[in-house]
């Protein structure tokens, strides 16, 4: 049995609905319906490819027409089978657009004729659509009750043929002639004399092996065997003085403090002539070029990342999209790039109505596009089926409204997956919990933030970079070395916090104190140190707390256990997945699998129950150039934003990306 039914405008006016239950009546108007959820999560972020779309128990299905910019969807109990569904969603949009074409259309162009939004929503409350669709009602029962029943009538015949009972088919016994004791055939005894055969051949070998020679009747000659037996040993020796290694001499004298200095090259060592320590060179430590800027505020920004070098040979986005759609004069393009279905699209001039079949071969040359700049194939299936579906059934007049159509489509999903639906203003949030008011007999939390990922994707680095970042907008901050697997990982870190306590802060001075390392050695309990650290960063007035994390991989269980245990007992703010840009179909296992892990196991208890993934941090950036495909499928997964990028070594390489330009890079040819 259906709960809900609707037929709306893909603005947001809802022509006609019907609820079967008062449950979903009430359900279809509250905010959080699974129909409002699947319009904010599926519709708006361009996942229009998926069978169907399940939330708080109910399965809703949809359907399109791009024509008339309609949405029919239906909802239903996930619990039931229905069958019927798909013919229903068919049916009711054939009919529908059978009967009120002429006046959805009317409606539509009324809607496109009106600037403002109020005035549309008053226009719209002008049109009696309760009187329009009148015997839509009748038409809708009919066409409902027919299905149910052919699908009742389906299951009771599938029933009948369960019920009957296959025939048993009798073996006959074996008659007198047969002869029923096993015999061993030809080609087993083929198979002995040729393993016999073998082992005289190796047992051949064995008996002559040591190099010896056999004289004219068959005597082992062992004078030569020895002869080369030496010489082969005199080589060997002569061999081994070459490639042995030449110690150091260091005389029957005790080395002077001089000599002990010269044989010193330690980096930790102390300046000469007890210089200070700030007088070293941290230019290593800091690019210049890739600086961020201050604003009025005094707050430190970091630059956003712009993928073209030169501004002058690449444009922008929109630009880029139609020089690619441009025909090519007849000639194909090599690459197999955009530039190709822009040259199958030439060929389709005069007014048309998208088909389909038109599209097959242009959405497939996209995929082809967008698994070259290193987006998953799954994610660019779904991203070119997503395409299509809204480009299916659109009329055009000349390729210049083909082109437009493609460039329209094409831009608005990409940009409708990449735009965050949460803040990516880290810095906002921080402030915002430190600036919230609290008891006067409680101490202030810091906001924590968990660094999460697979081994070797460079966690503990671009760690020390947020650190830096956070360090310049004078926040103090804690470092939890909660990694106590690795070998070094406490020491790399302790690296890190020394670099950035000599950094300035602001161009003054230095950061000592602003930033510090908690650690309890290896083979402890993470969770445990994480929430001691927690705990010492609240008691000493640290403004965040950053917990770095042992890599794993996405399937091994006991350590994703081991990290939702830590998700579940400290609750931090944020759990940022730390990726590479490099990945490509990969992305796709290691986001869902940790996403999946941090929900279902951190669901078992703590104040942290049910988290996932709250955002990513995409290092290796500088390596990919255009190819920045990892982006767009670690977004469309997840739903959730990048909010910085790693693109180079020191503490300045740090990035946010901008829409516009994550697309003008997927889109270039």
């Amino acid at each position: 049995m259906l709960d809900h039914c609707s037929i709306s405008h893909k603005g947001g006016i809802v022509l006609w609905s019907r609820s079967f239950t008062p449950d979903a009546a009430a359900l279809a108007s509250s905010p959080t319906s699974p129909v409002n959820s699947l319009i904010r999560e599926a519709l708006i972020e361009g996942r229009t490819t998926e069978e169907k779309y399940e939330k708080d128990g109910y399965a809703v299905k949809w359907t399109f027409v791009n024509d008339l910019e309609l949405i029919f969807v239906v909802a239903y109990q996930r619990i039931l089978q229905l069958t019927y569904v798909d013919d229903l969603l068919a049916a009711v949009k054939k009919l529908f657009i059978q009967y009120f074409e002429p006046f959805v259309t009317s409606f539509i162009a009324s809607l496109h004729s009106i600037n403002t939004g109020k005035t549309a929503v008053a226009q719209a409350s002008s049109w009696d659509f309760s009187k329009t669709f009148e015997r839509w009602d009748l038409i809708f029962d009919k066409l409902l009750k027919g299905l149910e029943e052919k699908a009742a009538q389906d299951r009771k015949s599938r029933l009948r043929t369960s019920n009957v009972r296959p025939p048993i088919e009798t073996c006959s016994p074996p008659s007198d002639e047969t002869d029923t004791v096993p015999s061993i055939s030809q080609d087993n005894a083929d198979d002995e004399q040729k393993i016999a055969r073998n082992v005289a051949a190796l047992k051949s070998r064995l008996r002559g092996r040591g190099g010896r020679r056999r004289g004219r009747g068959g005597r082992v000659d062992t004078v030569s065997t020895r002869d080369s037996a030496a010489e082969s040993d005199s080589e060997t020796q002569a061999k081994r003085k070459v490639k042995a290694k030449t110690g150091r001499k260091w005389g029957e004298e005790v080395p002077t403090e001089s000599d002990m200095a010269s044989l010193d090259f330690s980096i930790d060592k102390e300046p000469p002539n007890g210089a200070d320590v700030g007088s070293r060179d941290l230019q290593s430590l800091v690019d210049q070029s890739s600086l961020g800027t201050r604003t009025r505020d005094g707050m430190y920004e970091v630059k956003d990342w712009d993928f073209s070098r030169d501004q002058e040979a690449d444009a922008d986005a929109a630009d880029a999209i139609a020089r690619a759609l441009k025909p090519l004069n007849g000639k194909a393009d090599p690459e197999g790039s955009l530039g190709t279905f822009g040259s199958i699209f030439a060929r389709l001039t005069g007014s048309k109505v998208f088909t389909e079949a038109d599209l097959k071969p242009v959405l497939e040359v996209m995929k082809q596009h967008l698994m070259k700049k290193n987006v998953a194939m799954d994610i660019a299936d779904k991203i070119c089926e997503g395409v299509g579906e809204n480009l299916i059934g659109k009329k055009v007049a000349g390729f210049q409204t083909i082109n437009n159509a493609v460039r329209q489509a094409l831009s608005t999903s990409l940009t409708r997956i990449l735009t965050p639906k949460t803040s990516t203003d880290l810095l906002l949030s921080i402030r915002t919990k430190l600036s919230a008011p609290l008891p006067s007999n409680q101490q202030r939390m810091p906001y924590s933030i968990t660094f999460v990922g697979v081994n070797g994707v460079g966690k503990s680095t671009n760690l020390s970079k947020v650190c830096f970042w956070l360090i310049q907008n004078g926040l103090r901050v804690l470092i939890a070395a909660c990694d106590t697997f690795r070998s070094g990982a406490v020491e790399q870190l302790r690296v890190h916090v020394r670099n950035l306590s000599m950094l300035g802060v602001n161009g003054a001075g230095d950061s000592k104190g602003r930033v510090e390392l908690f650690e309890r050695g290896y083979g402890k309990d993470a969770a445990a140190i994480a929430r001691e650290a927690i705990q010492y960063g609240r008691e000493n007035d640290f403004d965040v707390v950053l917990i770095d994390t042992a890599g794993r991989m996405q399937d091994n269980e006991p350590l994703m256990r081991a990290l939702a245990k830590l998700v579940s007992v400290n609750n931090p703010d944020k759990i940022i997945f730390v990726g590479e840009a490099l990945v490509g179909n990969e992305a796709v296992d290691q986001l869902t699998k940790f996403d999946r892990a941090l929900r279902d196991f951190s669901s078992a208890s703590g104040a942290g129950k049910g988290r996932g993934i709250d955002g990513m941090l995409v290092t290796k950036w500088d390596t990919v150039d255009d190819k920045v495909g990892a982006a767009l499928s670690m977004t469309y997964i997840t739903g959730q934003p990048i909010i910085f990028v790693g693109c180079g070594q020191t503490y300045t390489d740090l990035r946010q990306l901008r829409v516009a330009n994550v697309v003008q890079a997927i889109l270039k040819d």
